[in-house]
């Protein structure tokens, strides 16, 4: 009876996969050879010994593949790792490049158009020097010293050219030791790279496997073409146009630039209501927010930022505000840092009044926010100094000008986080608020906000972020604040004024993160 517990327990403690006489993993030694035959679909044997041998160990196990090293980056691409086929092709086409430049190539081709610039030159002044020993110039040294130093320089010169020529054989031996190279590290690296996406296969079957003959057929050609291409470049240059520049026509770009104009010029007469409109409404919230800050008593406003500070972040960032302040005031940046943070106010309020309604609308409608993404990236990734064209032809140059500008830069960071929390409220939760009767807006208020909070918090503090960055730019356009003090530091290179007005902006910032950090905290 004991010998027979034992038996069982060392039946129970053994892995059948490191028992190779089990059934278990005779088994699964033929499920994976047929898999790896499917994956493969050429050699399988091959490869079936390559990738045991692989994953016996955890550490890289160098096998090589004679195809791999023979066909480079078409093997790769063929076989779908062109992650891995796209660096060894810039290796083998910088090792074709140096072998074709120093077998076929002028490597004196500049020198030499050096020399023939030169020699232009000292042909004329050979014949200024002739007419000025003609005429008893007094000027016949100055001629003689220039024509001089002009056939030194054409000497240096070819002599570069020659010794430029004589690199040849090394540059060609420098193409083949790099070829060698490539060719080494695709061999040995193949079978490795091939088993990691053996392993995405199994996982994924939609993982592109075997090598079929049209994915051949494009590697070959798209790899041939390029090493063709920078063959031909690099050794022969100046040669063939095509290569070095772009086939174009100059009337495509003035065709262009005319109708882009048009559609400005129309957009700005037919809109002129609605670009009036919206100027108004931010004019409206500029007011008010500069009455508030610029008009209002400073000893109020700095109790109220100082209180507010406390409130969310604490007494220790409470004091640092007070000095933060106290900065501003005693350097006398008080008036332009209330109005920047109007104008930052304006701009930030705007954007978090139609940014977190968008994302609530957009986070439930895939299609939707997928439709307005590429909006979003355009207005983040495009230079501020390119969308403040339209800007200004629409709204003119002011404060609505720049407030507009930086809801652009800075609108869509709460947009995005929006979304991002209110598809972060997990399933689960929102399954039981519905099954205890919660309504829309019930769970809307009670549940989807509540838990998305932090993200929409963080959001609403990278647009304030974001937006007192655009102070500087902003002032280019009109808007007063710090941001004109910094300009006028730039056009007349005042260091002293830039410095102290940038740490005015800096302190700005601390305090309105540390407001809307601290309430997400």
């Amino acid at each position: 009876m004991m010998d027979q517990t034992v038996d069982t327990a060392e039946d129970l403690g053994s892995n059948p996969l490191e028992d190779t006489n089990t059934d278990a993993a005779r088994a699964y030694a033929e499920e994976r050879k047929d898999n790896i035959r499917t994956f493969v679909r050429t050699a399988p044997d091959y490869y079936i010994r390559a990738f045991d041998k692989i994953g016996a160990s955890s550490k890289f196990t160098p096998t090589f593949n004679l195809m791999a090293g023979l066909f480079g980056p078409i093997w790769f691409g063929a076989r779908g790792l062109w992650n891995w086929a796209l660096p060894f092709l810039i290796l083998e086409a910088l090792a074709f490049v140096q072998i074709a430049r120093g077998l076929f190539g002028d490597l004196a081709a500049d020198a030499m158009a050096r020399i023939a610039s030169i020699e232009g030159t000292l042909e004329l002044r050979r014949q200024q020097l002739a007419a000025a020993i003609e005429n008893n110039s007094d000027r016949v040294d100055a001629f003689q010293r220039t024509v001089d130093s002009l056939e030194a320089n054409i000497g240096g010169i070819r002599a570069e050219a020659e010794a430029l020529a004589a690199q040849g054989p090394t540059i060609v031996l420098t193409g083949i030791a790099i070829l060698v190279v490539a060719k080494l590290a695709q061999a040995f690296t193949a079978n490795t790279a091939l088993e990691a996406r053996f392993s995405d296969w199994l996982s994924d079957r939609s993982v592109r496997s075997g090598m079929p003959v049209p994915h051949m057929v494009f590697s070959a050609v798209f790899m041939v073409l390029i090493v063709f291409a920078a063959m031909m470049h690099y050794s022969f240059p100046g040669r063939f146009t095509l290569l070095s520049e772009f086939p174009t026509d100059p009337d495509i770009r003035l065709i262009s630039i005319d109708g882009v104009e048009a559609f400005f010029n129309w957009a700005v007469l037919n809109g002129d209501a609605l670009f009036d409109g919206i100027t108004y409404g931010i004019r409206m919230v500029l007011d008010a927010l500069e009455i508030v800050f610029v008009s209002t008593p400073w000893i109020v406003i700095a109790s109220l930022i100082i209180l507010l500070t406390w409130l969310t972040a604490g007494v220790r960032m409470a004091i640092y505000s007070g000095a933060f302040l106290s900065y501003m005031g005693l350097l006398g940046f008080w008036e332009k840092a209330m109005t920047t943070l109007a104008l930052l106010g304006t701009a930030a309020c705007l954007s978090i009044l139609i940014g977190i309604p968008l994302g609530m609308f957009a986070a439930r409608r895939p299609r939707f926010y997928a439709a307005i993404q590429p909006i979003m990236d355009f207005m983040q990734t495009m230079p501020a100094f390119v969308f403040m064209i339209p800007v200004i032809a629409f709204f003119g140059t002011g404060k609505p000008a720049a407030v507009v500008t930086t809801m652009i830069f800075g609108g869509t960071p709460v947009v995005r986080l929006t979304v991002l929390g209110l598809r972060g409220v997990p399933e689960s939760v929102r399954e039981a608020a519905i099954s205890f009767g919660a309504n829309k807006w019930y769970l809307l208020t009670k549940v989807d906000l509540p838990l998305a909070g932090p993200s929409i918090r963080a959001g609403i503090n990278q647009t304030i972020m974001l937006s007192l960055a655009m102070v500087v730019v902003a002032s280019l356009i009109g808007a007063k604040g710090l941001g004109e003090d910094v300009l006028e530091a730039l056009q007349y290179a005042n260091v002293g004024q830039g410095i102290l007005a940038g740490f005015a902006i800096l302190f700005c910032a601390m305090i309105l993160d540390r407001i809307v950090q601290g309430g997400r905290k």
